[in-house]
């Protein structure tokens, strides 16, 4: 089911959740059989800020019994190194590259958009607007006032495509998504996590080290479906759909919602090679249903 994204040429409709599948790290485990059946069509990285971040004080992971919460915080290395230590490692893999990236305020983002803009070995870059401004106040992927504002900063820096992670925070996604396409977006992602939280069974008290942490996994495909559903009727950009994918029927009922792209994230967790399981189930699938018909819509 070859496919593309905002120009992107993709071998199947499946890719990864930033921070849910660690390359380099598997890499080193599975050598060049990795390379050799690498499980996504496009690599989408961690986070990268500006400065770099230890992330959240231990714990940082709760299973439920419909998913996972985390509290992880974003650890990195920071721009710099990321550009020297993992970019030229990530750029061997055999599948475009798109970095995910986020900062408190727009300077920040425009700092690491315009440190990418240049790097050829990166095809895209996704926009993790899921954190507070610091100088306003407001989560940036929940105002779209916001959005626009951070969009109009940093879409004159890179000619390379802009892809928006809209939070499931916001009180109206929709008008989120609007926004970012009206000011240069070449595409959205959805959803993030919900806010969750788990309480230690002897104690009582916050089990996660960050108090509060991000809900995935198929405690949330619900939501993701209708979100998906509802800013798909809203918007002409692409859309890479996640949230609960742990197989093929999961994903293909995101395409019928709208999507172009899914992407996996927990599952990768329980099962690394998730992403080659679910885009061949999706494959037959694509093949003995309707979704042929509807076929070149992932070629659009």
């Amino acid at each position: 089911m070859p496919t593309e994204l905002c120009g992107i040429e993709l071998a199947h409709p499946i890719i990864n959740a930033s921070g849910t599948f660690d390359a380099i790290a598997a890499r080193r485990v599975f050598g060049d059989a990795l390379i050799a059946q690498f499980p996504f069509s496009a690599f989408v990285s961690k986070t990268v800020t500006v400065a770099p971040r230890e992330g959240n004080p231990p714990p940082r992971l709760w299973e439920t019994p419909g998913g996972l919460i985390n509290s992880i915080g974003l650890p990195n290395k920071g721009l710099g190194r990321y550009l020297a230590e993992d970019l030229p490692e990530l750029a061997a893999l055999p599948v475009p590259l798109i970095v995910n990236v986020m900062g408190f305020t727009r300077e920040e983002v425009a700092e690491l958009v315009a440190g990418f803009s240049e790097r050829e070995e990166v095809a895209a870059l996704e926009l993790n607007v899921s954190c507070p401004n610091v100088k306003t106040g407001l989560v940036m992927g929940a105002d779209p006032g916001e959005v626009a504002a951070l969009l109009e900063r940093v879409r004159p820096l890179t000619s390379k495509p802009l892809i928006v992670k809209l939070t499931p925070n916001a009180s109206d996604v929709v008008a989120v998504a609007r926004a970012a396409e009206d000011a240069g977006a070449n595409a959205v992602s959805l959803i993030n996590t919900i806010r969750g939280m788990a309480l230690d069974p002897r104690s009582g008290r916050p089990w996660l080290g960050g108090t509060t942490g991000g809900l995935s996994g198929p405690a949330v495909r619900a939501v993701a479906l209708a979100q998906v559903h509802a800013v798909a009727a809203g918007v002409d950009i692409p859309i890479v759909a996640m949230g609960g994918v742990q197989r093929g029927a999961d994903a293909l009922d995101l395409i019928r919602a709208g999507a172009r792209v899914v992407a996996v994230g927990t599952e990768s967790f329980r099962d690394p090679a998730a992403g080659t399981r679910i885009s061949e189930q999706l494959a037959l699938l694509a093949a003995n249903s309707d979704l042929s018909r509807d076929a070149s819509s992932l070629n659009c």
